[in-house]
């Protein structure tokens, strides 16, 4: 894995040097994970910056939080790792102001990315000089995936498969929803460690599926967005699972939705639910190099308004290190598709009040379409 962000970090100092850029400071987690290899859990939100400088030529460094400075030094391949401490002459300012000297340049910044703790500091330091965005630099780069890169992310499907397998074992009339959550992270869990061995990087890996999880149920399935709560299931109620913010393997992140109904599915919810899968797999049937990434989503829109129903959010987004990147599934994105680009392709239709039918799954464009990363049956099931 730390070849493969080697790798990363050479094809970024490359793009600097074709962009003109000098330096590029990054602050975002995700960044620093896909160049360095490495990941923090006291993060910018606890007023503790950890920072990357990549020059176009020579070696990066890292300045972390002191606290973090051993695990970071034994998770990267970065050879100077530069701790810093929350207080004296040693705070994080004063250590990125020695590296910035040393580098003797304004560094570019991800500037969509750059939190105000931050962007205060270089604002001070650099009155008036605008400061270059390396994020469309270091963006375009993400969005093609290597072999190794897909590898990953096909065991982070299987890890999804599992948490969904699991949380439909668990489904049934009268259990709490927080239960079938509960079966979900074990699940998930499980999978995960058995892609991992307790020696060297992958012993920082841990296989514990975490964030709330997305799963609501009855009606409330319109919410979208809504964590598992006390809810007992009932007969006849469709529920509703999200893994888009669950799925995080080797801090490759997927989206993967699927919804199971209990005992009995009423007409009218099978067939907003039928329509769903309709216009996912309409967007699914025109994805393949060369095609606008909009295409998707209006081959998706035009099912959705056949059936009378409005469109309701995008089809689709790019994921890979970061659960949103570029480009997206929707209209007016007109970048065309690549081979190695991934996608969270979703449908989703909201009766407000009432029902909503979802379906989701993660891709990857192939030279002539597209493979499934979450491979599983999307066909309406009775529970």
């Amino acid at each position: 894995m730390l070849e493969l962000t080697q790798r990363h970090t050479a094809a970024f100092q490359q793009r600097l040097r074709d962009a003109g850029i000098a330096l590029a400071l990054l602050s975002d987690q995700d960044s620093i994970a896909y160049l360095a290899g490495f990941w923090g859990y006291l993060g910018v939100e606890f007023g503790r910056p950890t920072l990357l400088l990549v020059p176009q030529e020579g070696a990066p460094t890292v300045i972390t939080p002191l606290l973090e400075s051993d695990m970071v030094s034994r998770m990267t391949w970065v050879d100077d790792v530069r701790p810093w401490e929350d207080a004296g002459s040693a705070r994080w300012e004063q250590v990125l102001a020695r590296a910035l000297d040393e580098a003797g340049a304004p560094p570019a910044v991800e500037s969509a990315k750059l939190p105000p703790l931050v962007s205060a500091f270089l604002s001070d330091r650099f009155p008036g000089t605008p400061l270059a965005d390396a994020g469309p630099v270091l963006g375009a780069q993400r969005m093609l995936k290597s072999a190794e890169e897909i590898s990953i992310m096909r065991q982070a499907g299987q890890v999804g498969i599992a948490m969904v397998e699991a949380g439909k074992a668990a489904l049934a009339e009268g259990v709490p929803e927080y239960e079938v959550a509960l079966a979900i992270i074990a699940g998930g869990t499980r999978k995960a460690a058995g892609f991992l061995s307790d020696a060297g990087w992958d012993a920082f890996v841990s296989p514990t599926a975490h964030n709330l999880q997305v799963l609501h149920s009855g009606v409330d399935t319109c919410m979208v967005h809504r964590r598992s709560n006390v809810r007992r299931l009932q007969r006849g109620d469709p529920v509703y699972m999200c893994f888009c913010n669950m799925i995080n393997f080797k801090q490759y992140k997927l989206g993967f939705d699927r919804e199971f109904f209990i005992g009995e599915a009423s007409e009218a919810r099978a067939r907003v639910y039928e329509t769903t899968v309709a216009a996912q797999l309409a967007a699914l049937s025109v994805i393949r190099p060369g095609v606008a990434a909009e295409e998707p989503a209006l081959a998706a829109n035009e099912v959705y308004r056949g059936a009378g129903f409005a469109p309701g959010y995008r089809t689709g987004r790019a994921i890979g290190v970061s659960f949103l990147e570029a480009p997206e599934l929707k209209e007016g994105d007109r970048t065309p598709l690549q081979a190695g680009m991934t996608f969270a392709v979703d449908g989703g239709i909201t009766v407000a009040g009432e029902f909503g039918g979802r379906v989701g799954d993660s891709i990857v464009v192939t030279d002539d379409g597209f493979d499934y990363l979450t491979p599983y049956p999307k066909d309406l099931c009775i529970v």
